[in-house]
């Protein structure tokens, strides 16, 4: 049950569209506190946070048909934009990968724009086993540092809350940017 637990908290995290702890501190807490070996500890958390994140990225995505014509046509055009170079797809994959910003947004993003979300998600997962690795491996440090401190700062710093505002008001942005401005160039 310990497992299923640990994926349903995750999934419901990575459901929210800010302001959710970051997963890697409650992979970190089920490590300090249970016996789940590292490599299934990962595996489960990388898979219910790029489930969570497709899903959110999905339900974003229904909005679509609740917003005006020209803010649909623009996020049209924006997903052309995106959609138009190969590098474009590989510059977006490692976005998703690697990115050190909140990915809640990121997935929000990308399903206003009508992305193709598997490849994101799959981009979002493989960089997560990597990153959630390193954190899990890192245990011990963050216990001598105190994780409480850690994890409440993360989500009590202004610039923390500040940064999750920020990127939401980026998200509303791209409905207002007229991306057929960019399909011309």
């Amino acid at each position: 049950m310990t497992y299923f637990y640990l994926a349903a908290i995750i999934f419901a995290m990575n459901l929210a569209p800010a302001f959710a702890p970051p997963t890697w501190s409650v992979l970190v807490l089920f490590k300090l506190n249970s016996h789940i070996p590292a490599v299934p500890l990962v595996a489960i958390g990388a898979l219910a946070a790029g489930s969570g994140r497709y899903c959110l990225a999905r339900a974003t995505g229904l909005l679509r048909n609740r917003i005006s014509e020209k803010q649909r046509a623009n996020l049209e055009a924006a997903s052309e934009v995106l959609n138009r170079k190969t590098s474009h797809h590989f510059l977006g994959l490692l976005l998703f990968a690697l990115s050190p910003i909140p990915s809640a947004q990121l997935f929000e993003a990308a399903g206003l724009i009508g992305m193709r979300l598997i490849p994101l998600t799959l981009a979002f997962f493989s960089g997560r086993i990597v990153s959630y690795s390193l954190y899990v491996a890192g245990t011990n440090s963050l216990q001598q540092r105190g994780l409480g401190d850690l994890i409440r700062n993360s989500l009590t710093s202004y610039w923390g809350i500040a940064i999750q505002v920020l990127l939401l008001f980026c998200v509303y942005l791209v409905m207002k940017i007229d991306w057929r401005k960019f399909l011309k160039r």
